[in-house]
């Protein structure tokens, strides 16, 4: 039997598609065949990327932390595109602080976006996937090698990723026998907006050099699986964590 990563007839949602990864796998989707509503809160730059990718890809102004605007994006894209069946929950924010002094509302505002977020976007993706007849669904959760690794300084976002597998399992457990798969990435540092400015400072190249590579992985590290699991290909595949890592948690 042959596989293809082919996405041709595919209609995914992504969110947080305005900068780092969530832009990234806009891209890859859309090269892919597949027709893509992107999501997230600066509508300005999810614009300017929709023209790039061209007529497959769309704009739409979401905020993962409130349920009435998933819904609202959902019914954009349907209008748009038709029946969602490809969906990718990626909007985060770092949370960043040690655990004596972050605050209590960047506490709540890591845990409403990241894990909330995945959880509400996930959710209302798969009510439109059953209710359209959809067997043949893809979820993909986008967690973090934090969510088992001890990271300090990092204790909201930790937490809100290891939520964020645990829910991604559940999850798949729950839709299995709609034909909905459900698995979550987690992956390892790459310099991305959320966190350039760390790696440029003293302590974050310590950091990197105590990587067994002595490097940041590149964005295009996640292609391959990110487009395995949004394909046909994946069909066996459901409430896995995948880890890609470049072997930083060796």
């Amino acid at each position: 039997m042959s596989f293809s990563f082919d996405l041709s007839g595919r209609t995914a949602l992504v969110t947080g598609a305005s900068s780092g990864l969530g832009t990234r796998f806009g891209r890859i989707l859309a090269a892919s065949g597949a027709k893509v509503a992107l999501g997230a809160r600066r509508k300005d730059r999810l614009e300017a990327l929709a023209a790039e990718i061209g007529p497959n890809a769309a704009a739409i102004r979401m905020d993962v932390a409130r349920e009435a605007d998933i819904i609202a994006g959902f019914d954009e894209a349907d209008a748009l595109f038709g029946k969602i069946d490809t969906v990718i929950a990626n909007a985060g924010v770092d949370g960043a602080g040690m655990a004596t002094t972050i605050s209590e509302e960047e506490i709540e505002q890591t845990l409403a976006i990241n894990l909330k977020g995945a959880i509400l976007t996930a959710r209302e993706g798969a009510k439109r996937m059953m209710a359209h007849g959809v067997t043949n669904g893809r979820i993909v959760l986008i967690a973090s090698i934090t969510a088992f690794e001890p990271s300090p300084g990092l204790v909201a976002y930790a937490a809100s990723k290891a939520g964020v597998v645990q829910a991604g399992r559940t999850l798949a457990r729950e839709w299995a026998r709609a034909g909905i798969n459900v698995n979550t990435v987690s992956p390892g540092y790459i310099r991305t907006a959320i966190n350039d400015a760390w790696f440029d400072t003293e302590p974050g190249k310590k950091q990197i050099n105590r990587f067994p590579k002595r490097r940041l992985m590149g964005e295009e590290g996640l292609d391959a699986m990110i487009l395995f699991l949004c394909s046909d290909a994946s069909e066996f595949v459901t409430g896995t964590d995948f880890v890609l890592d470049d072997g930083q948690t060796l």
